[in-house]
């Protein structure tokens, strides 16, 4: 078996860290630290059977394949090209997939944060608290950057365009997908009240922000579909503030919701008293998106504008779902509200975000 077989096989996994933290200008392998870890790891993982010697250059012989592959991980087209390295297909996508793997504790300190090389001063500190290398932080953040550069302007969908031109699976693309759209739109994610919130409901939100929200959502032909928001969209919000303006609509659309609800919700959800402030918040999230304040402070405001109350009040998760699918299917019943179409491409996504967001 060839060296380059032996890396695809599994050494990526046990090496990787120690890779990742050497230059490879003018490099000695033999007796550096990381080389001397790494054998030490293969020796854990079961790596038995022959003399220390030959482990150590079967080692140093890997670490050397990296060095060589490297530049062609960060562009993958270019690796599906070359001679030099015979590698199936099959074990391409298995290397993109380890390469461009991520920390979810890393990338949860990370999100919303442009990257810049002002970020890249303060890895130092985020490494701290994720909990993980900064040699390590360094190869992710420039892998979030790469793919940021490269598909930011990319007509199309997001996620397949991180997926044809990195040659990641489906998953992991779209994670990235998040990241970018995180990166490029600025939401805020690491005040006090946000740190419950994982990376999972964080990229699960910008999923729906994506398919709801965007230029590519609402069909546009602008160059970078899937990567900002439909700022015609966010302008147009603001005739949704009829909904608690108006006093007959007011009251027509909570006695729809309370009558909807009656009996089916917990019995200490006090859903009369608490109606007018959940709309109020609801609806004022929507009116202020038209400003780039209030679009990175959307999770802020959902936590405290609906969240927190329905917490104190001892909602579960089925009582908010519940009340939100009413809420919103209730206004399509109020005769003289006229933002049909508008309220339910804004309330289908507010309504997956908050039940995402809302653990019990």
């Amino acid at each position: 078996m060839d060296v380059v077989q032996r890396f695809c096989d599994g050494f990526f996994y046990a090496a990787a860290p120690a890779l990742m933290s050497i230059s490879s200008q003018n490099f000695s392998f033999l007796h550096h630290p990381e080389v001397d870890n790494a054998v030490a790891k293969r020796e854990q993982t079961g790596v038995t059977g022959c003399f220390v010697d030959l482990l150590l250059s079967d080692t140093m012989d890997q670490y050397r394949v990296f060095y060589r592959l490297e530049r062609l991980l960060q562009s993958p087209d270019k690796l599906s090209n070359q001679l030099l390295f015979q590698i199936p297909p099959s074990m391409q996508s298995v290397l993109f997939e380890r390469y461009y793997n991520f920390d979810e504790a890393f990338v949860r300190e990370l999100l919303g944060k442009k990257l810049s090389k002002g970020t890249k001063k303060d890895l130092d500190d985020i490494s701290i608290k994720a909990g993980v290398s900064l040699r390590s932080c360094r190869r992710q953040f420039d892998n979030f950057k790469r793919v940021f550069k490269v598909v930011e302007e990319m007509k199309g969908s997001l996620v397949e365009n991180v997926q044809q031109h990195f040659l990641l699976s489906e998953k992991l693309a779209r994670d990235y997908s998040a990241i970018v759209f995180f990166a490029n739109n600025r939401f805020e994610t690491g005040k006090k009240k946000l740190l419950y919130l994982t990376f999972d409901d964080f990229a699960f939100c910008a999923e729906q922000l994506i398919r709801s929200w965007t230029l590519g959502a609402a069909g546009s032909v602008a160059d970078d579909m899937d990567v900002d928001l439909d700022r015609e969209f966010l302008q147009e919000l603001k005739d949704l503030k009829v909904l608690i303006s108006d006093k007959d609509l007011l009251d027509q659309h909570k006695s729809l919701v309370c009558l909807g609800v009656r009996g089916k919700m917990s019995t200490h959800c006090d859903i009369e008293g608490n109606f007018k402030g959940l709309s109020r918040g609801l609806v004022n999230i929507a009116t202020k998106l038209m400003h780039s304040k209030d679009v990175r402070d959307f999770f802020i405001d959902l936590v405290e504008k609906f969240i927190e109350p329905c917490k104190s009040d001892h909602w579960s998760s089925e009582d908010v779902q519940l009340f939100l699918l009413q809420y919103t299917g209730s206004a399509h019943a109020l005769g003289t509200f006229r933002h049909q179409v508008l309220w339910e491409r804004y309330m289908v996504t507010i309504k997956s975000c908050i039940l995402k967001m809302y653990h019990d």
